[in-house]
């Protein structure tokens, strides 16, 4: 069973989320990129811990926050940021928001490179900087239902999920993995990022709140 998580059903933000909008639309953009410039963009871009740790290409752990694997990871990260950012852009201002979204994006990042720094399989993806965006969601609306597609094999519908238990489960499962993943090492879900970013999130979405 998967669950898709579309938008906030319990509230709309006051203002049309232009920093949301405006973040999708760089992450779509350099995917397009990705597409047309090859396996050798990829590589020049992505963030390798080994390398990182040892002080070379620093300015990748910047771009790598805006670079996917594939299709199906864009748009997967996507979704999700569109369905909980919009109302954490409205929570802060839309300036506010994006210091606190490329800065859960460095959290997540440097928790990653701190589980394995030895590593030299490239990382990218915005997961980690919306993992952040989720912990401030599950902190400030935890009560709001989440509209969401329960996909079981070839059946699909509508559920109102309550935010607690959808990223609350999520988490778990992040954090579940990543246990799993220390214990045998490999390539492939970069989990540390998702929890390092989701904690940044969780402890520090009231200091990015409005006044």
């Amino acid at each position: 069973m998967g669950v898709i998580p579309l938008s906030d059903a319990s509230r709309r933000p006051a203002r049309f989320p232009v920093m949301t909008a405006f973040i999708i639309a760089v992450n779509a953009l350099v995917f397009m990129v990705e597409l047309t410039r090859g396996d050798s963009f990829v590589s020049t871009w992505s963030l390798v811990p080994a390398s990182v740790v040892a002080g070379h290409h620093l300015i990748t752990i910047l771009t790598s926050m805006f670079m996917h694997a594939s299709w199906s990871h864009v748009l997967g990260n996507m979704i999700f940021l569109w369905a909980f950012g919009p109302e954490v852009e409205d929570l802060m201002t839309p300036r506010r928001y994006l210091v606190f979204y490329i800065l859960g994006g460095l959290a997540a990042t440097a928790a990653q490179v701190a589980a394995d720094p030895s590593s030299t399989i490239p990382n990218l993806g915005a997961s980690g900087a919306i993992a952040a965006v989720m912990g401030a969601f599950l902190v400030t609306y935890p009560r709001d239902r989440i509209r969401s597609l329960l996909v079981i094999f070839v059946f699909i519908r509508t559920a109102y999920i309550p935010a607690a238990l959808l990223i609350g489960v999520w988490f778990l499962t992040q954090f579940v993995s990543l246990g799993a993943v220390a214990q045998q090492p490999e390539g492939g879900v970069a989990y540390a990022a998702h929890v390092g970013g989701f904690i940044f999130g969780a402890v520090g979405a009231r200091l990015f709140e409005r006044s």
